[in-house]
């Protein structure tokens, strides 16, 4: 089982995009997306990497399981 890593902000916009999120806004250093059928927006900050913690709280706001988003990134 492979193991989550930070990832550059882009490319877990480039994944956000490929699951169908839109983007809603951006405000300060954060970039806010939708998509429907989501509680709530998922928030990510423009940071160099993405820290892991902000990773798996996205993933789970969003249905999808650590090894169906490293299958994703693969694709990307």
């Amino acid at each position: 089982m492979s193991r989550l890593a930070p990832i550059h902000w882009r490319k877990f916009e480039k994944f956000l995009f490929y699951i169908g999120c839109e983007l809603e806004r951006e405000r300060g250093d954060h970039r806010i997306y939708w998509r429907m059928g989501l509680k709530r927006p998922v928030v990510i900050p423009r940071d160099s990497a993405l820290p892991v913690f902000i990773i798996r709280n996205n993933l789970r706001l969003l249905g999808i399981g650590i090894e169906e988003y490293l299958e994703m990134l693969e694709r990307l």
